[in-house]
């Protein structure tokens, strides 16, 4: 069998099925037993489909409606926003492919080995974002070394991310022993981190509470998920001018997702716990004072009520984004319905603050619009490598997935200096995105120092 076939075999099996299996087999390395170990990666293959059918239930219920939204508007963009489950097909089918697969994992053992990263990452399905990074390299040089080293260091920058980030995951998101090494996400919090230093010291801002358990307090019944996801469900089933009984749906559609999506992740939660206390004793054991995360998708903190209000809002927010900046040229379409990825940082940093969240989600997204509108011509060069087939009337396409790979953007710009213009300012945002980085780089361990103190 060769590589590329075994390859598709296995991410053909999706993660509900393969990481069972990995889990499985992880938990028995950690000498957790088979009945412990299988009982667990089955958990959170349970929990992965759970996860994913209230993702769909998502997609589903608010695609249409944002997609409604913009045609009432009548905009006329020629870049088309194409959606993710796209780009991530067009990644799968170029030549770097079945080659970064494989590359990214060794890279990944061997970083852990020598300490470089505490990130496993055993998301093996969202190492297309690490192959996109690489295939957009690779059309663009027509060089495979180029596009395997662009791969290469986008994941090395991710894991690093993910290492800092991880003390958010568990007292913040509830996640302990894990972290997101999700491109199109994590790449965003130096970023975050440092719009919510700067509104922590600004008049007025700095003393809004306005989190989900606030917004409780002072609404009652109206500020609980189950009736701000009503509520927000019903606004964009009017703005995407539905009839009575598509609004309504809309509302309980969205209102069934906030309450659900909590509960998926705490059955995945169930099967994480026994693996990462086994991790962490395995490693205290063998290698005192090393720990590990358990690298997973951005998917299982999506859930959390303040960032998915923020991605609700955010969507017309976004649409009348697309039509005042006046360097986009993408239509936003597929891609509104995975907002609520794009906003999980922007959220995070502020601990669920909404106003804060809607902030820092437009300065993310004015970002978001320049990359992919920049990114288009190679990601059509790449679909037409491929043979995707162009939706009728569509000249180029891009998403608002593929414009949050910052990270990437920086690396290729910079590794590619033909043009002169795009060169000096990727030179200047990979600088700038180091000095804010280091920047905040303590405060995360500032910010929850309590609660990591507890933990010891």
């Amino acid at each position: 069998m060769s590589i590329k076939a075994a390859v598709d075999f296995v991410l053909g099996l999706g993660p509900s099925v393969m990481l069972p299996i990995i889990l499985t087999i992880f938990g028995m390395v950690l000498g957790q037993g088979f009945k412990k170990s299988f009982r667990a990666g089955l958990t959170i293959g349970v929990g992965f489909v759970g996860i994913n059918l209230v993702i769909g239930l998502l997609m589903n219920a608010l695609g249409p409606a944002a997609q409604a939204l913009v045609k009432s508007l009548g905009l006329n963009l020629d870049v088309l926003d194409v959606g993710w489950p796209i780009g991530a097909a067009i990644s799968f089918g170029t030549p770097v492919a079945p080659l970064l697969i494989p590359i990214v994992l060794v890279l990944n053992v061997i970083l852990l080995a020598v300490n470089f990263t505490k990130t496993m990452d055993v998301d093996l399905w969202n190492y297309w974002h690490f192959i996109f990074a690489g295939s957009i390299a690779y059309y663009a040089s027509h060089n495979m070394f180029f596009g395997i080293l662009v791969g290469c260091l986008t994941a090395i920058v991710i894991f690093k991310l993910a290492d800092w980030t991880a003390p958010v995951l568990e007292h913040h998101f509830g996640l302990p022993g894990v972290s997101l090494p999700h491109t199109e996400t994590v790449g965003w919090a130096p970023l975050m981190y440092v719009l919510e230093k700067i509104e922590s010291k600004i008049p007025g801002l700095n003393n809004i509470h306005a989190s989900p358990e606030d917004v409780q307090k002072r609404f009652g019944l109206f500020g609980e998920p189950l009736v701000m996801g009503l509520i927000l469900g019903l606004i964009m089933g009017v703005l995407g001018k539905y009839d009575l009984k598509g609004i309504l749906t809309l509302g309980v559609q969205m209102a069934s997702v906030l309450v659900l999506m909590p509960k998926m992740v705490a059955i995945l939660m169930e099967g994480l716990i026994p693996l990462s206390e086994g991790a962490r004793e395995f490693i205290q054991k063998r290698f005192p004072g090393k720990e590990v995360y358990i690298g997973l998708d951005a998917a299982i903190v999506i859930g959390h009520p303040a960032g998915m209000a923020v991605a609700l809002i955010m969507v017309p927010i976004t649409i009348f984004m697309a039509v005042i900046l006046p360097y986009n040229r993408m239509l936003p379409f597929a891609d509104l319905a995975v907002l609520p990825f794009i906003v999980i940082w922007a959220t995070a940093v502020s601990r669920g603050n909404i106003v804060k969240g809607i902030l820092n989600s437009i300065i993310c997204m004015a970002v978001i619009f320049f990359i992919a509108t920049n990114f288009a011509e190679l990601a059509t060069t790449m679909g037409k490598a491929v043979g995707f087939q162009f939706p009728e009337g569509a000249n180029m396409i891009s998403g608002i997935d593929l414009g949050s790979h910052v990270v990437p953007w920086i690396i290729i710009r910079i590794l590619q200096p033909d043009n002169p213009a795009i060169f000096v300012a990727a030179i200047a945002c990979a600088i700038g995105y180091a000095a804010l980085w280091w920047w905040v780089r303590n405060d995360i361990k500032k910010q929850y120092a309590e609660e990591i103190n507890a933990s010891k």
